[in-house]
């Protein structure tokens, strides 16, 4: 099924070809080549991704194989100059999310048909905000934004997205494109509009002499850099058993239930405040700071922090603590508002959910700070908090009473190649 390689985050998708982590955290390359033997019966699903340069899953562990690239630019003379064919009763579009029509075209293809559970009861919902946020960093390019329209009906079918990004691999520094968005209406899901897709973004992106790429999915593909766990933290408990996002515990009341997830109506950190536009250089001193730490990780300068971090109503927030005496900011945590539809509830129809995004703590402990986050969240009548467990997420996630989710979510580079595996602790990227 062309859905099968959305590059895209998957909610709770459970998929028996998970590659789970094997004893605790370490990931082993034994285990990964093991589990790639058994699942290669998706050997169809994969046909597409072995013409690819990417990681392919036979040269997992083959410590010759050196880190970098995959395979060099081509001049760019040489890159496809015309867009890829698609099948006839489709044409391109160059998606303008400036356009109030084309945002709302997109909005309403993704809210209709993007990324859904296993079990069909929950459908991510980027509002329009969130899109034009997401879609249009610094540098950004509009022909990136491709959609697919029928020739008759001009009705928008399907989409996907590039936007720049600076990440730094271990000490290089590349320029990729982070791919996101690929949606094919459900009822075109049979004509394999996908692999068209990807190979036109890619091509888009060459064009602009850019040869690698980021990109999560929730399906494994080969071959993942690294994998992650979603971690949920019940803000509203009673509305999640009530809509089946989650379940009440072995002998567990709802009062009990409700009780156990109770946070502070006050935050607690003497400074802590919401981020402004003068906080801009710290923030983004603070940060850089904190993610050479990472395998992998963001390079961000202060227009970067600027447009991702900034709070923006509905779409990202971000809080910091200013030291009362020095007025030093020390620490910084933020999350971003990605809402899902409930599909087939007769008393909800949106779950509110927060996700964490990038935190740094220097004097605040993380664990703290997080508790501060949720107690926000909740005032700002958030269902749920997610968090992956990337970064030191993982030190305060049981604690703060977060549960596994069942979705895993795998990272990818496009052509380029690390010599191991990550655990998610050495990832310090989040794509949204």
């Amino acid at each position: 099924m062309a859905d099968d390689i959305k590059a895209t985050e998957d909610h709770n998708s459970s998929s028996d070809n998970t590659l789970a982590p094997a004893n605790g955290n370490e990931v082993s390359i034994d285990s990964l080549a093991r589990q790639v033997q058994e699942s290669l019966s998706l050997a169809k699903r994969h046909k597409f991704w072995e013409t690819q340069p990417v990681g392919q899953f036979k040269d997992l562990g083959d410590a010759s194989l050196p880190e970098g690239p995959i395979e060099p630019p081509t001049p760019l003379s040489e890159v496809k100059q015309e867009p890829y064919n698609l099948p006839s009763p489709y044409e391109w579009t160059t998606c303008d999310m400036d356009s109030e029509e084309m945002c709302n075209e997109v909005y309403v293809l993704l809210t209709n048909n993007y990324v859904e559970d296993d079990e069909n009861m929950f459908r991510f919902n980027y509002s329009k905000e969130f899109l034009r946020w997401a879609l249009r960093p610094p540098g950004f390019y509009r022909s990136w934004h491709i959609g697919v329209r029928v020739k008759t009906s001009k009705k928008l079918v399907a989409f996907i997205t590039g936007v720049p990004a600076r990440i730094r691999a271990r000490d290089t520094v590349v320029t990729m494109a982070e791919i996101n968005f690929l949606c094919v209406h459900k009822k075109l899901r049979s004509k394999r509009l996908a692999p068209v897709m990807i190979k036109e973004v890619t091509r888009r992106v060459h064009m602009e002499n850019i040869w690698q790429a980021a990109y999560t999915a929730g399906v494994v593909l080969p071959t993942p850099i690294s994998t992650c766990q979603y971690w949920h933290r019940s803000l509203n408990p009673k509305k999640l058993i009530d809509v089946g996002f989650s379940r009440l515990g072995a002998r567990m009341t709802m009062s009990r239930t409700i009780k156990l997830y109770k946070l502070p109506d006050q935050t607690v950190t003497p400074g802590f405040r919401k981020m402004e536009p003068h906080d801009v250089p710290a923030v983004t001193r603070l940060l850089r700071n904190y993610l050479k730490q990472f395998v992998v990780a963001p390079d961000f300068d202060e227009n970067d922090v600027e447009h991702w971090l900034l709070p923006k109503e509905g779409v990202i927030d971000s809080y910091l603590v200013e030291s009362p005496e020095t007025h030093e900011i020390t620490d910084f945590c933020s999350f971003y508002t990605l809402p899902s539809s409930i599909l087939g509830n007769q008393n909800h129809s949106t779950l509110k959910a927060a996700y964490s995004y990038y935190n740094v703590s220097t004097k605040t402990p993380l664990i703290q700070l997080m508790n501060d986050a949720l107690i926000v969240a909740k005032q700002k009548d958030f269902d749920v908090f997610n968090a992956l467990d990337v970064m030191q997420n993982e030190s305060f996630l049981k604690q703060l009473k977060f549960g596994p989710g069942d979705g895993k979510l795998h990272y990818y580079l496009y052509n380029y190649r690390l010599k191991h595996v990550l655990r998610a602790s050495e990832l310090g990227l989040v794509l949204l």
